[in-house]
């Protein structure tokens, strides 16, 4: 079912995208078109070799199986032809091989990042995945009402698609969600990874359908091995005397952080409907969240055994 944009949002979309990237939209391969058909045609993915992500941030070697889309091409796919509001953010696309040039109707990795400071991860062993996920869903009830004020759907996290699991060594995580928009019969798969860096977190996010999970899971072991930061932006690279540090952990990452600023993608193929910051109550939903989180663990372990 398509998630209808109040009039608002469409203006918006609409004068943002034409007056931000009209100009490299014509530069680029993939030129604005009137045809769906003859848009998603004009696409040209890089099929093999190393390929930079930003500017000296870090490199993605295309394994086999998979495709890349460069960034302008990526935010046009996002933006008009999937219906996003505009997002210069966007680094790159990486699409299963198979993905058809017509109507991709597969799922697709959206790559970002985000400066927000080198995230520690001493917390990373003492979380309670359960515990989490009661929080986070308290939290969308307490958002939802916004959303809705602001002419976005709401919705309900149903639970973990797959828990979080965090690499120490090569300092990436990744978990799924199932989220139940609005409106929808059908849950929607949200799967996150995220790669810490030196200065920030390297943000990707798996489109699809919740029957995809176990073909995208079966498939991020070969995107993670081949997605790294440069050297100089490695996690090992941290300097403490110059760099600043991130306001959250890995809890952080999960129930907020990045994840507010990168926001949960709808069904591939209907309207990608995307919250970039949760109308007015972002900051303070994540501050209030790691607050409860943090205080409600210190307290259990201050309980006499």
């Amino acid at each position: 079912m398509k998630k209808h944009l109040s009039l608002f949002s469409v203006l918006f979309i609409l004068f943002s995208f034409f007056s931000q990237t009209a100009k490299a939209m014509e530069e680029d391969s993939a030129s604005i078109v009137t045809d769906d058909t003859t848009a998603y045609q004009l696409l040209n993915y890089d099929t093999v070799g190393t390929i930079p992500i930003g500017l000296g941030l870090a490199k993605f070697s295309i394994p086999n199986g998979f495709k890349f889309l460069n960034a302008i091409q990526s935010q046009y796919v996002l933006s008009s032809l999937w219906g996003n509001p505009p997002n210069e953010s966007t680094l790159g696309m990486i699409f299963p091989s198979e993905a058809g040039n017509v109507v991709p109707v597969t799922w697709a990795i959206q790559i970002s990042y985000e400066e927000d400071g080198h995230v520690k991860d001493d917390d990373a062993k003492d979380i309670d995945y359960e515990d989490l996920l009661k929080d986070m869903q308290k939290q969308i009830e307490e958002v939802n009402p916004e959303r809705k004020k602001a002419g976005y759907p709401t919705y309900e996290l149903a639970g973990w698609a797959s828990a979080p699991y965090y690499d120490e060594k090569e300092k990436k995580l990744h978990w799924a969600k199932r989220i139940l928009f609005e409106g929808d019969s059908a849950e929607t798969l949200n799967y996150n990874i995220r790669i810490l860096g030196r200065k920030g977190v390297m943000v990707l996010n798996a489109i699809g359908e919740m029957n995809q999970l176990a073909e995208i899971k079966a498939q991020i072991n070969p995107i993670l091995a081949n997605i790294n930061f440069d050297e100089g932006n490695r996690y090992a690279d941290f300097d403490e005397g110059i760099d600043k540090t991130a306001a959250y952990g890995i809890a952080g990452l999960i129930t907020g952080g990045v994840l507010l600023k990168s926001g949960l993608f709808a069904k591939i193929g209907i309207l990608l409907l995307k919250f970039l910051k949760p109308i007015l109550v972002g900051g303070g939903l994540l501050i209030a969240g790691l607050v409860k989180y943090f205080t409600k663990k210190k307290n259990d372990e201050e309980l006499p055994a």
